[in-house]
């Protein structure tokens, strides 16, 4: 069975190698990913995970695996910044609150479909003007949800989170693992069939 990872992000091929999973193939799929009217962002999160994985083309005996995260401040999502600007007004939201990473995996072998999302709580540490102003700087903001990512300078601003760590990452690594082994592509973390 050959897995094919329909994600371009280095950050969700360095959380599979953790548990020993290289893919056969990398094919990021290209989906509109805007929000519909009132859509939640749980419910969000959870669809663009499943149109990722069915816009991926692959042959029926290989299994693909998409995910999705999505920040979320209340009912709000926060998605990529386009601009410096941008970023900083989703920090200054985050600033000294909590908020919810959502992150939903979803899996196709031919016409099955497994999915499983997350929910991590974050809380985000009130940031001065010097440190918003040092990590705008820094462009590592750039293509993340919410403005951050916790892997890189803005773990600084995060006191404590209350879930899966690899889930505010991009890929929760527990639950990747049991719908691999759920498909039949692991008989355990770190050892493919």
């Amino acid at each position: 069975m050959r897995l094919v990872l329909g994600s371009g992000s280095p950050r969700r091929l360095d959380l599979l190698a953790q548990i020993g999973v290289v893919p056969d193939e990398i094919c990021p799929p290209h989906i509109d990913e805007s929000t519909a009217r009132a859509e939640l962002p749980r419910a969000y999160c959870c669809r663009i995970a499943r149109d990722k994985v069915q816009a991926v083309p692959a042959d029926s005996g290989d299994l693909v695996l998409c995910a999705d995260t999505t920040v979320a401040l209340g009912r709000r999502i926060l998605g990529k910044p386009r601009d410096a600007a941008e970023a900083g007004r989703m920090l200054r939201l985050l600033s000294g609150r909590r908020h919810k990473v959502i992150t939903a995996v979803a899996l196709r072998l031919g016409p099955r479909l497994w999915l499983r999302d997350v929910v991590t709580s974050v809380q985000v540490k009130r940031l001065s003007d010097a440190e918003l102003s040092g990590y705008l700087a820094t462009e590592d903001w750039r293509g993340k949800a919410g403005a951050y990512a916790i892997q890189g300078p803005a773990a600084a601003f995060i006191p404590w989170i209350t879930g899966s760590f690899t889930g505010v990452v991009g890929l929760p690594l527990a639950e990747t693992a049991g719908l691999l082994q759920a498909a039949g592509y692991l008989s355990a973390p770190g050892v493919p069939r």
